[in-house]
């Protein structure tokens, strides 16, 4: 005799609305609008020095969420200074970079930007 959970007709479609309802819940929590990421659970905060004129971007590996000069990306796995780059290759000059709230150095600035 073997163990086995048979749902009925009804019972399989509620398991596959609920997995479909909860993967599109989290799906828009994953691409939730610039001001919800700049709330505080964005890593990455980034300052240009000309508006990006586009509001969702790939720079250097990263997904970015552009509102006028200011850009948010959630946590990579690369060094701050290397996500800094990778902005400034697709905009141009960054006036500030943070990373987890820390701010980079004028020198590390410079070096992004360079």
């Amino acid at each position: 005799m073997t163990n086995t959970l048979s749902l009925p007709r009804t019972g399989k479609f509620a398991v596959l609305a609920s997995a479909v309802l909860y993967t599109a819940m989290t799906f828009g929590v994953a691409t939730s609008t610039p001001a919800a990421n700049a709330a505080g659970s964005a890593y990455y905060s980034a300052t240009l020095a000309a508006p990006a004129g586009e509001d969702r971007v790939v720079a250097g590996g990263v997904a970015w969420a552009c509102e006028g000069t200011t850009c948010v990306a959630n946590k990579t796995s690369a060094r701050a200074l290397r996500v800094c780059r990778g902005l400034n290759r697709k905009f141009g000059e960054i006036a500030s970079f943070s990373a987890n709230g820390e701010e980079l150095g004028a020198e590390e600035l410079a070096k992004c930007n360079g």
